[in-house]
């Protein structure tokens, strides 16, 4: 694993050139078939999510898309859902659950859109209620955080069996700069809060949020996308396996997450 500090590997993740939700549905799946509109308001592009192939297999993939370009990202919200997006994720999760199929989702935004208009159509209730409906459904859901994990934008699609991180991907509760400009009120000292926010995918890993960490190319995926792609393939194939093995999907979810913050010592008991 390459060393670089957290504040180097938050500049990684959100590299323009990185490989986003839209190259890995290309690169590993087949027949993908998109879903569109949330049947309430309207069609959210900064979520993408639909039917595929996966070796063969039918899946159901979701994912923030934060679009290529100027046009691609004012297109997609520079990947920040508003709660059109959340309930399309919710239409498209329901529909897997009913036809038995797989969900593997991709994380990549700096949060939810914040806007007003957002709050007004209800993005809070949106983000909880997928949350609460990924808590439960009965079928195997495995999260790759692929860039950035912003917050409960993150979180709403990321309420799963097993959580991969690429070596490069951050996944936290917000931003480094927002973080400095409430705890010191000096946005300038956000490598300062990367540092201690525990927000890599190692550390998440040894707090035990994340289950593994997917090793990158050196530099970075956007360096060797197909290098990257191959990475979270074989990574990806065999989590899932590894969970449907397993089986009774939605109590694994709950004692997982029911487990996270307990010290060591309370989870081992006496």
């Amino acid at each position: 694993m390459a060393e670089y500090t957290p504040a180097e590997r938050v500049k990684i993740a959100r590299h323009a050139d990185r490989p986003g939700t839209e190259d890995y549905i290309s690169a590993l799946f087949t027949d993908f078939f998109e879903q569109r509109g949330d049947r309430r308001c309207r069609e959210d592009k900064s979520i993408l999510g639909g039917v595929a192939l996966y070796k063969g297999h039918p899946v159901t993939v979701l994912g923030h898309r934060k679009g290529k370009g100027l046009e691609g990202h004012m297109a997609c919200n520079f990947g920040m859902p508003g709660p059109e997006g959340y309930r399309k994720a919710q239409r498209i999760m329901r529909q897997a659950e009913k036809f038995g199929r797989p969900v593997i989702t991709f994380i990549d935004t700096p949060g939810a859109y914040p806007g007003m208009e957002a709050e007004a159509r209800g993005q809070g209730e949106a983000i909880a209620s997928t949350l609460a409906l990924m808590s439960t459904i009965d079928v195997p859901v495995i999260t790759v955080v692929i860039g950035e994990g912003g917050s409960g934008g993150a979180l709403a699609l990321a309420v799963a069996n097993r959580v991969l991180m690429l070596e490069n991907a951050v996944y936290s509760v917000l931003s480094p700069e927002g973080f400095a400009s409430i705890l010191w009120k000096d946005a300038s000292r956000s490598d300062e809060a990367a540092a201690v926010m525990k927000l890599t995918a190692r550390d998440l890993v040894d707090l035990g949020a994340a289950d593994e960490v997917i090793p990158e190319p050196a530099g970075g995926a956007h360096e060797n996308p197909n290098a990257a792609f191959v990475a979270v393939d074989r990574a990806l194939s065999r989590n899932l396996l590894q969970v449907i093995r397993k089986g009774d999907y939605a109590a694994q979810r709950y004692e997982k997450y029911r487990g996270m913050g307990l010290s060591r010592s309370r989870k081992e008991g006496p």
